[in-house]
């Protein structure tokens, strides 16, 4: 990793939208990259999902906690061999927390903070994701998007268009978006990956591309779907 000449700050990209850089250092980067590696091949595996009009996203997903099939959660992989989904982690909460915490400079805002989805989407050569909203869920509290390998162009829009006003922001590895409040349910998206020339993935262990680990609160009762 390259010596940052001019230190990145945290910055308030919208109302409730807050970007850390550089929230996690080498060492946490690297053991979540083995539990994702470990994800990916539990089950049925990693998949790209196949949209209702019958494409299949660039990028490839494993879900923790609840199974997300475009556009609904499930208990179970209802779209692979419809095996139980893998526990979300406790660990994994603690970090959505610590995160959580950090943007808002509120920790008691952090400790209540209770995901129950990890999202965990692979970027490959080509990969990118278009203009959508985290919508699926019933409750309103923060997503926590964590960024891994391979750096990124992220778009974060607003909550009434796909369109403008947005703002662009380049993610690299062991950054942290949180996005709540007035953003919880902005438009936002990958339009592209960008060179990785400090070689952020081999120095974590990623051989290729980018990983996205996104932390939600269903708000969904027990016999959810």
């Amino acid at each position: 990793m390259t010596l940052e000449l001019i230190p990145r700050e945290r910055r308030e990209l919208a109302p409730g939208a807050v970007h850390l850089p550089g929230l996690l250092d080498r060492p946490r980067q690297r053991f979540l990259v083995e539990q994702c590696r470990r994800w990916a091949v539990e089950g049925p595996g990693i998949r790209a999902a196949a949209l209702p009009g019958g494409a299949r996203m660039s990028v490839r997903t494993v879900c923790l906690g609840w199974h997300w099939i475009p556009y609904r959660y499930s208990r179970t992989r209802d779209d692979q061999d419809g095996s139980p989904v893998t526990e979300f982690p406790a660990w994994l909460g603690d970090l959505g927390r610590e995160a959580v915490a950090d943007a808002y400079a509120d920790p008691a805002r952090g400790l209540r903070y209770r995901p129950d989805i990890a999202v965990i989407n692979h970027y490959g050569d080509g990969a990118r994701m278009g203009m959508h909203r985290d919508g699926d869920e019933l409750a309103a509290d923060p997503v926590v998007s964590i960024s891994l390998g391979a750096p990124c162009l992220f778009r974060l829009g607003n909550p009434q268009t796909r369109g403008r006003p947005w703002t662009d922001v380049e993610l690299r590895s062991g950054d942290v978006i949180v996005f709540g409040d007035r953003s919880r349910l902005a438009y936002h998206g990958v339009p592209k990956l960008l060179p990785d020339t400090d070689h952020d993935g081999p120095g974590i262990g990623l051989a290729g591309g980018r990983l996205n680990i996104t932390l939600r609160v269903s708000g969904f009762p027990d016999d959810h779907g």
